[in-house]
């Protein structure tokens, strides 16, 4: 007698099983709703270092949300403000103002509702999130005066301070210019044993900073010629904002009437030559922002030459205007130098709309002039005739509001103190500048190593400033500022982007 074979075999059962409680969690799901909640699914900036340039991070949601209450429960610490915007499920946040270097930040959101809770009944918040960044240490860059400092390019962390020196010693910086990421720097310099001035060539050298965390930073101090002075001085040298172009004014040695521009990549290709901008021979210069054209004094006026080899036809000529002071960061507006038949100066604002708006009017120089990125502020270093029978000048900074055109004197300088150098901050928050103590005429060089000023003054030593800013309005606040010295001896400062 067979026994008779059970209906269900022990796999049957198995799977009956499986298919009873996924059926009861699949119940209690469309019972309850969908109980996962919204959550970032993507930050722009986590765990990011960024630069004065990088004004909007963006947080990607996994579900449309409540506008409304994500905006409301947004919170940055320290507090940055900015407006919002939106692109489905994509939230953008754009800085009013640069955020301050050498600061931390957290982002935290919670209780941000999803836009379709309020339709089923639900009000769950979205998951807790909370990420950081930060923005660059605040970096600056200086030719040193101390011993063994001499003629050297020095770059001093003062978030961390921490100073290094990124050229070697038998050569003497007489120029540089950072590239936009921080990573490089553009220098000119000649022999330490050589007393011609125009003895200088090309280089970079590397800063030990590693701007995006990509890969592992170069050491600092590795130099690499760019350019020689072979049959060509090199008389000066801009760094276009893109980083990618150099712009070279050279004079040709076997015949010095023959001076001009060339332009090359910055890359650092030394099979790549420069090549020069076919033009009516020009005086100062500066690259445009858009790094595709040069601005150069030409003739009577202002010219904008394509950065190509035919330069001949310029993309504009401004003849009111004899020399471009600055630019602003977006290209919209520039600083202009008009040279008067009384010997007078007139600093005009021009747009690229084609206004013109007179600053202000000075009977010494116009020095230098920078666009504020924070704010509708112009800072200029100017110098004024002292009355008296002995023609001497005086420096002095100013802040100029671009809207109202009203001036706020920050600083006058001693009236033997002219070869000044400024610079400003990338977050507009603060603002160099040197105070160059002149040799005694009477005493003798100490070593060929001898530094001079601009005007060929040897230099005994320099002392390094910096003045806080604060908005030009605030009248109350501008009495309080006064600048500090800094611990550090060296002239022509710059900071790093």
């Amino acid at each position: 007698m067979t026994t008779r074979k059970a209906f269900f075999q022990p796999l049957d059962r198995v799977a009956i099983i499986v298919i009873v409680i996924l059926s009861l969690l699949t119940v209690i799901l469309i019972s309850q709703g969908n109980a996962v909640k919204a959550s970032v699914r993507n930050f722009s900036w986590e765990d990011k270092q960024i630069n004065a340039n990088e004004i909007a991070f963006s947080l990607t949601f996994s579900r449309p949300m409540d506008t409304e209450t994500v905006e409301e429960n947004l919170k940055i610490e320290p507090p940055l403000a900015g407006k919002f915007s939106w692109a489905g499920r994509r939230m953008v946040y754009t800085l009013l103002t640069p955020a301050p270097y050498g600061t931390k930040y957290t982002v935290e959101l919670e209780g941000a509702k999803e836009q379709f809770a309020a339709k089923t009944g639900q009000n769950r918040s979205n998951e807790p999130f909370s990420s950081t960044f930060r923005t660059r240490d605040r970096v600056i860059l200086y030719i040193g005066v101390e011993q063994g400092e001499q003629g050297r390019l020095i770059l001093y962390n003062l978030t961390q301070q921490d100073k290094k020196k990124l050229t070697p010693g038998d050569i003497i910086v007489t120029d540089f210019k950072p590239y936009p990421n921080g990573e490089k720097i553009l220098f000119s310099a000649r022999p330490s044993g050589s007393d011609d001035l125009l003895a200088g060539k090309l280089y970079s050298t590397t800063t030990g900073i590693n701007a995006k965390f990509a890969k592992e930073a170069e050491p600092p101090g590795k130099v690499d010629l760019i350019l020689d002075n072979k049959d060509y001085q090199i008389l000066k040298f801009d760094l276009s904002a893109n980083g990618e172009t150099i712009v070279v004014q050279r004079g040709n040695k076997a015949n010095p009437g023959d001076f001009g521009l060339w332009f090359m990549p910055a890359n650092g290709d030394k099979k790549s030559k420069p090549q020069r901008l076919q033009s009516e021979p020009g005086g100062d210069f500066i690259i445009t922002p858009d790094s595709q054209a040069v601005a150069v004094a030409q003739g009577q006026g202002a010219a904008i030459l394509p950065l190509q080899t035919d330069a001949s036809k310029p993309l504009d000529f401004l003849p009111q205007f004899g020399l471009v002071q600055a630019f602003s960061k977006d290209g919209t507006k520039a600083a202009m130098v008009k040279f008067n038949t009384d010997y007078t100066r007139d600093l005009f604002l021009v747009t690229n709309q084609g206004s013109q708006k007179q600053l202000l009017k000075t009977t010494g120089s116009i020095i230098n002039c920078q666009f504020d990125p924070a704010s509708p502020t112009l800072y200029c270093l100017l110098t004024q005739l002292i009355p008296g029978g002995v023609y001497q000048e005086q420096a002095y900074l100013v802040a100029i509001d671009l809207k109202t055109t009203q001036q706020k004197p920050l600083l006058v300088l001693p009236p033997e103190q002219r070869n000044v150098k400024m610079s400003l901050s990338p977050d507009g928050l603060g603002l160099l500048f040197d105070q160059i103590i002149p040799q005694n005429p009477n005493s003798k060089p100490s070593s060929a190593k001898q530094l001079t000023s601009d005007d060929g003054q040897p230099i005994a030593t320099s002392k390094l400033w910096l003045m806080p800013l604060m908005p030009i309005s605030d009248a109350a606040g501008s009495k309080e500022i006064k600048p500090e010295q800094l611990p550090l001896a060296g002239f022509n400062p710059s900071w790093l982007p």
